[in-house]
């Protein structure tokens, strides 16, 4: 995110920040519930699915903001802070609230931006589909991390979310890496073989991040800029450059500050909006 805010920051653009979360179908109380009630009956559920989302809403919103650069979106609390700032209990979503005005392009970061389903379709609506995903192992301790340390979870909490994730991940997450123009998965350096121990998150400096750019990505790679620019990148394959973990924020604005100038070019030219995740 503070990459991207920096490119938009740098090319003068305001942007309209989506967060995935405020689409879930459930705040945390109903989210209790309904997971117990799917226990009981035997059923998988998770937020990775597309039961447990608006995505008919977030597709909606998509589909507005691409004809008229409008919209409604709303935050999930999930902070003791950001829950006081809002006289709100933690866990619990604010009022659906326009978009602000005028804004260039719009930037969705969550689960679900390449989902592509019988009804729903959000992968079409993207201009620009971005996947930033951690090796499975590395996933895990930093959601145990997050979720015990920051949101007030057990570990054995965590842990039984992890495993009734699973098969929604295999379903829904995963095909979504394949419709991305460009991936940038980060590998540990260190032991992550027990994730469900391991407690602390490995650092950038001590991790590698692969980025691949898939068959038909909307951008154009300079692959001999990338690696005269980060130091000790490599080229790994045809359309595969690996990078030191501390250079992926470089390596972001390297990659996404032109194709996102180019894309504005091509916004103007046409005159409409932007909508990149």
């Amino acid at each position: 995110m503070r990459a991207f805010a920096r490119i938009f920051e740098q090319l003068r653009l305001k942007a309209a920040f989506i967060e995935g979360d405020a689409f879930h179908a459930y705040d945390r109380e109903q989210l209790r519930r309904t997971l117990e009630r799917a226990r009981i009956r035997g059923e998988n559920f998770s937020l990775f699915g597309p039961g447990g989302n608006l995505l008919e809403r977030l597709e909606q919103l998509l589909r507005e903001y691409g004809e008229s650069g409008t919209g409604m979106t709303r935050h999930y609390l999930h902070l003791e802070s950001e829950a006081e700032a809002w006289g709100q209990p933690v866990g619990t979503f604010t009022p659906w609230e326009p978009l602000p005005k005028d804004t260039d392009l719009l930037f969705y970061e969550g689960l679900h931006g390449g989902y592509v389903g019988e009804d729903v379709n959000i992968a079409r609506h993207m201009d620009l589909l971005i996947g930033i995903v951690p090796v499975i192992n590395l996933e895990w301790i930093q959601k145990i991390r997050r979720d015990t340390a920051e949101r007030g979870y057990q570990p054995e909490e965590v842990r039984r979310t992890i495993l009734r994730r699973i098969p929604d991940y295999v379903d829904y997450i995963i095909p979504q890496y394949s419709r991305t123009d460009v991936n940038f998965q980060r590998v540990p350096l260190v032991d992550t073989s027990n994730p469900l121990e391991v407690r602390e998150i490995p650092r950038p400096e001590e991790s590698l991040v692969v980025i691949h750019f898939n068959d038909g990505a909307r951008l154009r790679p300079d692959f001999d800029l990338l690696l005269s620019e980060l130091p000790g990148a490599f080229q790994s394959r045809a359309r595969t450059i690996v990078v030191p973990g501390l250079q992926q924020e470089r390596a972001l604005e390297l990659i996404f500050k032109p194709a996102i100038a180019e894309l504005i070019a091509r916004r103007d030219a046409a005159s409409g909006p932007l909508v990149a995740a």
